[in-house]
């Protein structure tokens, strides 16, 4: 079983039912023949802390692979790059120990924020794919994000074409660790 465990990126937010990423990407792996079950377990707003207290909830599912897609609201926000490092770290932890392989969705902002802040935000998913040996996917709206016809007008979240896009970046990154 393959877990999304996200925010509103995984969940979907804005698209039709069955258009999320996670909807997209158990097409493809049904098309390549690949038979893994993909559960979204995204809930719009969740901040980092909101991963954390809902471990347990993903945890239970016992997945082997869960791509851990949190820390967008924690940055938009302007919460503490520490706090957000030590959620996304907790959860890691609580994976892995739990004995699932975890693939790390990378975010960046928008350059309002800064770039200081901005580059210290980036590299919490660099550091923590480093110290953990994680497979890393650098951005997860990298192919959607500078095509403003992939974008719900918020600029934050794809339209369903735009997920369909999302869905085989991380089929990508995901493919390795179905091994």
């Amino acid at each position: 079983m393959i877990v999304a465990f996200g925010d509103s990126l995984s969940a979907g937010f804005g698209a039709d039912p069955g258009k999320s990423f996670p909807d997209f990407l158990q097409k493809d792996l049904t098309a390549a023949g690949l038979h893994w079950r993909v559960v979204n377990a995204g809930v719009s707003g969740n901040t980092t802390l909101d991963g954390v207290s809902r471990l347990s909830e993903v945890l239970g599912y016992k997945p082997r692979v869960t791509i851990v897609e949190f820390g967008g609201n924690d940055g938009l926000r302007g919460l503490p790059i520490t706090s957000t490092r030590a959620n996304l770290e907790q959860i890691i932890q609580a994976l892995k120990a739990a004995g699932s392989d975890v693939l790390l969705a990378g975010m960046t902002l928008p350059p309002n924020y800064g770039p200081d802040y901005i580059k210290s935000f980036e590299q919490i998913y660099v550091q923590l794919a480093a110290k953990y040996k994680l497979t890393r996917i650098p951005f997860l709206l990298a192919d959607v994000a500078i095509h403003p016809e992939l974008m719900q007008r918020d600029g934050i979240h794809p339209t369903a074409e735009g997920n369909e896009i999302v869905a085989k970046t991380v089929m990508r990154y995901l493919r390795p660790l179905l091994r």
